[in-house]
This record gives structure tokens, C-alpha cells and sequence, in this order.
């Protein structure tokens, strides 16, 4: 779920980037059921990525599968509708209006505490106007968790092609996040943040070298949930900061400060 993307035109006021925890990260991360098919629908005010808007701040309805294999393998989709932009081929807008991510990963418990998950996702986005790449890219994740009174994970990703650039940006990803859940009574607090690192690379051109640097910003995230059943609510408060305050000014306001309710379903 995605990221925005980068364009050569943002090098100096950061891409249209990632947030804090990415619904399709979530989703390619199942937990034990009785069934090996699990599937969620969802509906939020904001779909929220690693702190940053995929919706200019529209709401978004999203849907998730997954089957997991008895020895651990899983495989599964997920999408949900984005706005990246009216478009506009000659300006590299790319006007996505949908994304849909595969993923294939494997998850194996340690113990009652300890569990090991490692996943590739291919983020895959469409609606893109003709003549324009519609930044299509791969992301590989690590994450481990231990589940105590307290449910602690720390996650790290990379995606080696990222965004729609020329030569092609290479991104990292760490987030370090917790949870605690109040006994039986269905509610849960979460908190957590995330660092995001782009290195834009270099290129030559007529025979001289441009560097286009690295940006990177951290990202937070606090929320409670409380379960109804097969339902679940959850109030997000979401932000980003960066040592040079300038990297997140945008117009649009992907990058501010917001809060997020989110209602989905599932088994």
C-alpha cells in the first residue's frame, strides 16, 4: 500500500514518500486462524502510509486475501483506491487512482514469544495517464516480534528500484512499534515510528556526474482499536518530521500532521 512516488521534480522538497505502517504490510502478515484463507475489507477517512497520505487526504475503501500454507508460506493481494494527482503526462503526474499489491512471504513462530516473518511485496499502481511510468516497484521486508505482555516488533525493508525515477532511487525502511491489549475487552493501544531513507543515485550526462543526494524522515504513529465482533475500529494519530523542516512542506498537506479512523472486517 503504498508509497508515493518519487519524481525528479521533489529532489529538494522529498518525494511524494512513505508512513508509518502500511495496511498492506499489515495484511501480509496474517495470524493463526482455523482457516488457511483469511480476508479483510476496510474503510478510513485517510489511507495513511508510513506517516504520508496515499489519498490526499480523501478516504479509501480497501480489501485484502491471503492463504497461508501449514508450514508457514503465505501468498495474497491487497488494494485499495489512491489519489496521486490529476493527470498529467507532460509535468510526470501520473494521476494513479488505484494500487494493488502482491505478496509472498513466510512465518515461523519460534516459541509462544518470538516469531520471524520475511516477505517480498510488489507494489503495482493504476489509472497512470499514457506516456507516463506508473512507478511500479518491488519491496523486500524483515520482521520480528515477541509477543509478551507487551507485543513489540521491529520491522526493516528495502526496495532496490523505487519510485519512478531515471536511474531508479533505492529506499530503506526501519520501524520499531508496540502494542498492548487490555485483557478481554477488546481494546488495544499501539505506538510506534518508523525511518524512511532515499538515495536518489547518480547519473552522468554529457559527461558529467550529478549526484542526487539521499533524504530521509521519520515517521509516528499512536492509535487505539477496539474489536466489535468481526469488527474492528481504530483512531490513528499520525505524523512525520525531519531535521531540515523544509523536506516535508508540500501544498497538498500529504506530510501534516492527521488523524485517521479506520473501520474493517475480516476473519
Amino acid at each position: 500500500m503504498k508509497p508515493v512516488k518519487l519524481s525528479r521534480a521533489l529532489t529538494a522538497a522529498l518525494l511524494l514518500a512513505v508512513p508509518f505502517v502500511s495496511y498492506a504490510q499489515e495484511a501480509a502478515e496474517p495470524e493463526e486462524a482455523s482457516s488457511p484463507v483469511t480476508w479483510s475489507i476496510a474503510a478510513t477517512t485517510d489511507y495513511v502510509f508510513r506517516g504520508v497520505s496515499q489519498t490526499d487526504e480523501g478516504p479509501a475503501l480497501q480489501a485484502g486475501l491471503t492463504y497461508t500454507a501449514p508450514f508457514g508460506l503465505y501468498v495474497g493481494a491487497w488494494g485499495s483506491n489512491v489519489d496521486f494527482g490529476d493527470p498529467d503526462p507532460e509535468a510526470g503526474v501520473r494521476g494513479v487512482d488505484t494500487e494493488l499489491d502482491l505478496f509472498v512471504g513466510y512465518s515461523h513462530d519460534f516459541n509462544d514469544s518470538w516469531n520471524l516473518d520475511v516477505s517480498a511485496l510488489r507494489y503495482t499502481y493504476h489509472g497512470a495517464s499514457d506516456g507516463v511510468d506508473s512507478g511500479d516497484y518491488m519491496e523486500y521486508i524483515a520482521k520480528v516480534t515477541w509477543a509478551g505482555p507487551v507485543e513489540v516488533s521491529g520491522l526493516v525493508a528495502y526496495a532496490p528500484d523505487y519510485g519512478d525515477l531515471t536511474p531508479k532511487a533505492k529506499e530503506s525502511y526501519a520501524n520499531l512499534s508496540a502494542s498492548y491489549e487490555f485483557g478481554d475487552s477488546g481494546i488495544s493501544l499501539g505506538a510506534g515510528v518508523g525511518y524512511t531513507s532515499v538515495d536518489y543515485g547518480a547519473e552522468t550526462i554529457d559527461g558529467e556526474r550529478f549526484d542526487y543526494g539521499v533524504t530521509d524522515y521519520f515517521d509516528g504513529a499512536l492509535t487505539v482499536s477496539k474489536a466489535f465482533g468481526p469488527a474492528t475500529a481504530t483512531l490513528g494519530y499520525y505524523t512525520t518530521f525531519a531535521s531540515d523542516a523544509d523536506l516535508l512542506k508540500d501544498e497538498s498537506g500529504i506530510y501534516d500532521d492527521r488523524i485517521a479512523l479506520t473501520i474493517s472486517i475480516g476473519n
